[in-house]
């Protein structure tokens, strides 16, 4: 079974920095879209970003713009998630996710991606 596995959270100061990694299992992912979203207690999923296949299109969420990057790797089925400027708000379980194609405007929507991972735990001091 395809698997999606994150690494890379962690604790950090409030206006640090980390990077989230997330490889496919499969290289078929290679050729998918792939992204994050993040889960905080007692919240709902919320889009983070979303990258194509070719990595010629990215898609953030207001929470992401102007301090995350996302970024695939040469081998393609890997994804990261640079961020910055991290803020105590910003806390919660990132969660990699991938799907072979979206449509219209549904790349912020949990409901459009079929692959997800276990999530990595991301937590910002003040």
């Amino acid at each position: 079974q395809a698997q999606l596995e994150e690494s890379g959270g962690g604790l950090v100061q409030a206006g640090g920095s980390l990077r989230l990694s997330c490889a496919a299992s499969e290289r078929t992912f290679g050729g998918y879209f792939m992204g994050w979203f993040r889960q905080a207690p007692g919240k709902e999923r919320e889009f983070v970003a979303v990258i194509s296949w070719s990595g010629s299109s990215t898609y953030y969420g207001d929470s992401a713009k102007g301090r995350f990057t996302i970024s695939r790797g040469n081998a393609k089925s890997t994804v990261y998630l640079q961020m910055s400027s991290l803020k105590p708000e910003d806390t919660a379980v990132y969660y990699c996710v991938a799907h072979s194609a979206l449509y219209g405007n549904s790349w912020s929507s949990p409901l459009a991606y079929r692959y997800w991972g276990q999530g990595t735990q991301v937590t910002v001091s003040s």
